[in-house]
């Protein structure tokens, strides 16, 4: 699979909200946060059929879409991407940028506390 843009992944993580969808679906998730065009959507449906992260059943006169990606394993390897390639393979940097910053909330702390102890608790 090609890498997606950041354009495609937002009509990817539209389709992942519930799928078979038609491009109407799509384009009436999207423009709940967005004013994108109809047509600039279906351009990026296109996009990623052709990069094989979705494809379509033609149903009468219209197509439904559904992921050919797991949403959970995309995510973790463009984590894990990330991190190799900004972090060399590190993810402590990461965070203390974040705790820098003043990006983490209470909330964030909290659970990378948890992830933290379930961790050292399943390897030990």
């Amino acid at each position: 699979m090609s890498d997606i843009s950041k354009a495609e992944f937002e009509v990817l993580n539209a389709l992942w909200e519930g799928y078979p969808a038609t491009a109407s679906d799509i384009i009436a998730r999207l423009n709940n946060s967005k004013d994108w065009h109809e047509k600039t959507i279906k351009t990026l449906l296109n996009r990623l059929v052709k990069k094989q992260a979705i494809d379509f059943d033609k149903a009468q006169r219209s197509y439904l879409y559904f992921p050919l990606i797991d949403k959970v394993d995309y995510v973790a390897k463009e984590s894990s991407n990330l991190v190799s390639r900004l972090f060399s393979g590190r993810v402590a940097p990461l965070v203390a940028g974040f705790a820098h910053s003043e990006s983490l909330s209470r909330q964030d702390v909290d659970e990378l506390k948890s992830l933290i102890a379930q961790w050292e608790k399943d390897n030990e």
